[in-house]
């Protein structure tokens, strides 16, 4: 082996310590980060280089026993910073013509980082047309692709597919579900559903996602049964959150069974009601909600609540009719006499509100929607990108209140009750 070019190689590779390697300057380089890159695409040729004289022996070097010799260079490409660097590959083959794969060129070229820096960048808010502006610069002598608008929309595409598949079969089995919460997010002409649940410990998991046209107790019932095949266990005790929609109370009723416990999220019921009435009416009617929500006892929230649908009756009955529907469903956790921060947990869908808002920051970028599959590819990458950052629920402590709470209630309680006024 040549030991004199080895040693020139290493010297460049330790920079100017010894005075003996090349400046940034000779190298052409602008930067440190440049000056690294040159540097090490030279290492990396002698490496490979080194490893092909190992199998066929020196430059010119006679051998008796030769098993491979030399076979020129062939162009080739590795993953460097977010795109692909042309390298020179060194060939060797054996006596009998067999191609002789390298270790090192195959170690670097199993490693492929170019996906997920592709998804990274998406997720970040980088648009496709920035994504070569977004990498660091490299040394003007390495010659690099794939980092083009169509480039990097086919690996984000692939890579959200894959996303996409593995977390729609992702198994429920090993989380121990107390509370589910189910809300939709509106893109364009679709609404996605979105589940995500609240262990026992705590934390948040982003559980499932389905496509609909509308919040409709269709598109519930597809989602909770997807639920259910991939473990979620519909006998026992659960309470499940969701926005004000009576579409997906029904859902949830006729899917999961009488075991579940519904909350209608406070904030939604508040605003549906709201939207129904003049400007001028909207400050005090929701300082009266406000304050039937926060008193703290279930009994005096119905009255107050009650209350002010006898007083909207006759002068604005469509948000009388919107407050009375599903009101014993608003005050649920209310009646399970939980620690006061996670009664306001778990009283409104603000859990995924967080999450969509995560979702809407990741997908800012996109112009047009095309279709209903990748708006549910851009969900799942938003999960991804949300669960980085999801801490354990506020009022957690409780959760193990919660449990017995909902062992000791009988399935009429509230729910059941409101279940009967509405069929009234």
């Amino acid at each position: 082996m040549n030991t004199r070019k080895i040693r020139r190689d290493e010297a460049a590779g330790q920079g100017l310590a010894d005075g003996t390697a090349q400046t940034a300057g000779e190298l052409g380089c602008t930067s440190l980060f440049e000056f690294l890159i040159e540097v090490g695409m030279r290492k990396l040729a002698t490496l490979l280089e080194e490893e092909r004289s190992m199998v066929c022996g020196r430059r010119y070097e006679h051998r008796r026993e030769r098993v491979a010799y030399r076979f020129g260079h062939a162009p080739g490409e590795l993953t460097l910073g977010g795109r692909r660097v042309a390298v020179r590959r060194p060939r060797a083959r054996t006596l009998d013509g067999r191609e002789v794969l390298l270790p090192a060129w195959q170690r670097f070229a199993r490693e492929d980082p170019l996906d997920a820096r592709a998804l990274e960048q998406m997720v970040v808010g980088v648009s496709t047309r920035k994504y070569g502006r977004s990498l660091e610069a490299v040394p003007p002598t390495v010659a690099v692709r794939g980092t083009s608008r169509s480039a990097v929309s086919r690996r984000f595409v692939a890579v959200t597919e894959e996303q996409l598949e593995v977390f729609l079969q992702r198994r429920l089995n090993e989380i121990d579900l107390r509370v589910l919460m189910i809300d939709g997010v509106y893109f364009a002409e679709h609404v996605i559903l979105v589940a995500v649940g609240i262990a026992s410990d705590g934390n948040k998991h982003v559980l499932g996602t389905w496509e609909g046209a509308t919040e409709s107790a269709a598109s519930c019932r597809e989602l909770l049964s997807n639920l259910i095949a991939r473990g979620l266990e519909v006998e026992r005790e659960l309470l499940v959150v969701i926005d004000g929609s009576k579409a997906l109370a029904k859902a949830v009723r006729e899917t999961l069974g009488r075991r579940t416990k519904i909350q209608r999220c406070q904030v939604h019921k508040k605003r549906n009601v709201l939207e129904q009435l003049p400007e001028s009416m909207r400050t005090s009617v929701g300082n009266k909600i406000s304050a039937a929500y926060r008193c703290g006892n279930v009994d005096q929230a119905r009255r107050i609540l009650h209350q002010l649908v006898r007083q909207l009756d006759a002068s604005h009955p469509g948000a009388a009719a919107s407050l009375r529907e599903g009101l014993d469903e608003t005050l649920t956790v209310m009646g399970l006499e939980l620690p006061r921060a996670l009664e306001r947990t778990l009283s409104t869908t603000n859990v995924i509100e967080n999450f969509m808002g995560t979702a809407r920051r990741v997908s800012r970028n996109v112009k047009r929607w095309r279709d209903g599959s990748m708006m549910l590819r851009w969900i799942v990458a938003a999960a991804s990108e949300a669960e980085r950052g999801f801490h354990r629920v506020r009022g957690h402590v409780g959760l193990a209140k919660l449990t017995q709470r909902l062992q000791d209630h009988e399935p009429t309680n509230v729910n059941a009750a409101a279940s009967k006024s509405e069929a009234a």
